[in-house]
């Protein structure tokens, strides 16, 4: 794979970035994929290692030495289709994918990994350029109907593969538009809603229908999950409507901070704020945005999530962006004998700190103070240590004492991730739960991805929770396989 001796020559490049005091103006995207020439050199770094951990590492299990090897020969239109062959959509992956598959690299023992991310927005960027990407509509119709509820990224590649296979297929999505987090979590400066469009219009090509503004439950609420749907479906008659029902939906329920003073004006949501400067983006005008323009802002929660509120609260004008995470602060680099091949514990600084933010660790909020108007204007904060429990086994967090301190705060952001699917589109299907009040849906045996509902299957972070984008479009491939099997007794697509 790639040049025997390429990772002995060539060092790890990274790819270029717009600088922070420019970028920051403005929401569009600022990495710069990496040209041919320079994508060719990276691939040649793909060692001949005899067992390639970093596809075991992936999620999808992208074949990745044999696009390494073939971008090193510039037969860039082979690469795209061996991209193509595992990934529906390597143009969302290649910019927001955390790249588990680099930890995973034989050459990350000792050394950089190869840039197996920035080879893949390479491959993507340079096929859609050059317009080898197409519509690849089915040869023969079934004659069976699908629907996909949620168009997130596992609804997305379910109801893509689903066509190809000869399917109906619907997409149903309660927001005003195709996408789901991907959308509307997802900055654009991360990633621009012109690669979903392009998709869409892709998909539309090859027979996928999509019905934006429709939330499937029961019930006569709407404003509960959404304030967007324009039309309520009851799940009854979707699956008397269609053949196999698909629940795609994504784990929305965000993690709650219940301390004194939550009620608190100001104390919002990352999933309250990130999604209206989205929207204000695509040219909505949105009344009573959240803004963070002028505002001493402070993010709980360390994660991506977190990281793209610090990003969006610094274009918008903050004052000041201070992040807080509970947890002890990571090492500055990880213990490769201990961790290699699997993901591994280290401080991760991502390009929106860069653009300006104060962090701190082991830091836990026991309160908001009040402004005596009703808003915010502190945290009341402490230190913690993580101990072991000597009956239980498990870490606890434990205040250490004299630590007690305040930061002022004009707005909260609330980045502690999702713990759930939102309860009631499950509730309407009558969907069996598992212990953390994900749709249960076995992914083993025979039957896989279906739920107790005859005709409903489950996948993506509906069913395992809250995860990362690689593994909704496996878990909507997947998935997609186990329909097409249920639909037709035998199926082609991959596994």
């Amino acid at each position: 794979m790639g040049k025997v001796t390429g990772f002995m020559e060539f060092q790890r490049l990274q790819e270029a970035s717009e600088a922070v005091e420019e970028r920051v103006k403005h929401y569009r995207e600022f990495v710069i994929a990496l040209p041919d020439e320079m994508a060719s050199r990276q691939g040649a770094r793909c060692m001949d290692c005899g067992i390639p951990f970093c596809q075991s590492g992936c999620p999808v299990n992208n074949i990745i030495p044999d696009w390494n090897d073939l971008v090193y020969r510039n037969r860039w239109r082979e690469a795209i289709d061996v991209l193509h062959s595992t990934n529906n959509f390597p143009e969302f992956t290649g910019r927001i994918c955390p790249a588990p598959c680099e930890a995973a690299c034989t050459l990350n023992i000792n050394n950089d990994p190869v840039g197996i991310k920035s080879i893949e927005h390479a491959i993507i960027d340079k096929a859609w350029e050059e317009g080898w990407v197409k519509p690849q509509p089915p040869a023969h119709k079934t004659g069976r109907k699908v629907a996909v509820v949620g168009s997130g990224p596992a609804g997305l590649a379910c109801a893509q593969q689903l066509a190809r296979a000869g399917h109906e297929v619907t997409v149903f999505e309660k927001n005003d538009r195709i996408g789901g987090l991907l959308r509307y979590g997802i900055p654009d400066f991360k990633m621009e809603k012109s690669h979903i469009d392009r998709r869409m219009q892709q998909m539309q090509a090859e027979g996928v229908t999509f019905r934006p503004g429709v939330l499937v439950a029961a019930g006569d609420d709407i404003g509960t999950v959404t304030n967007l749907a324009r039309q309520r479906i009851e799940p009854a008659q979707l699956i008397a409507d269609f053949d196999a029902v698909v629940l795609t939906g994504g784990a929305e329920n965000p993690r709650d901070l219940p301390v004194p003073g939550r009620q608190l004006s100001g104390v919002f949501y990352a999933m309250q704020f990130l999604p209206s400067q989205n929207r204000v983006v695509a040219g909505d005008s949105i009344d009573g945005q959240i803004l963070a323009t002028g505002k001493r802002v402070v993010v709980i929660g360390g994660g991506d999530t977190g990281s793209d509120c610090v990003g969006t609260s610094n274009r918008q004008g903050a004052v000041s962006v201070t992040q807080f995470e509970v947890m002890p602060q990571p090492p500055a680099a990880e213990n490769k004998a201990l961790t290699w091949p699997y993901w591994p514990l280290k401080l991760r600084t991502s390009s929106s700190h860069e653009e300006g933010c104060e962090r701190d660790w082991a830091v836990t909020t026991k309160s908001f103070k009040d402004d005596g108007k009703g808003n915010v204007a502190a945290l009341v904060c402490s230190y913690v240590d993580w101990q072991r429990d000597e009956t239980t086994g498990q870490m606890r967090m434990v205040e250490r004492p004299g630590s007690e301190f305040e930061v002022p705060a004009d707005l909260v952001l609330l980045a502690m991730g999702f713990v759930s699917p939102v309860g009631m589109v499950l509730d309407s299907f009558g969907i069996d739960k598992d212990p953390r009040g994900n749709a249960k849906a076995s992914t083993d045996g025979d039957g896989c991805y279906r739920t107790n509902v005859d005709k409903v299957f489950a996948a993506g972070d509906m069913r395992r929770g809250q995860s990362l984008v690689v593994w909704a479009i496996r878990e909507g491939r997947q998935c997609a396989r186990e329909v097409d099997v249920f639909l037709m007794g035998t199926s082609t697509l991959p596994r």
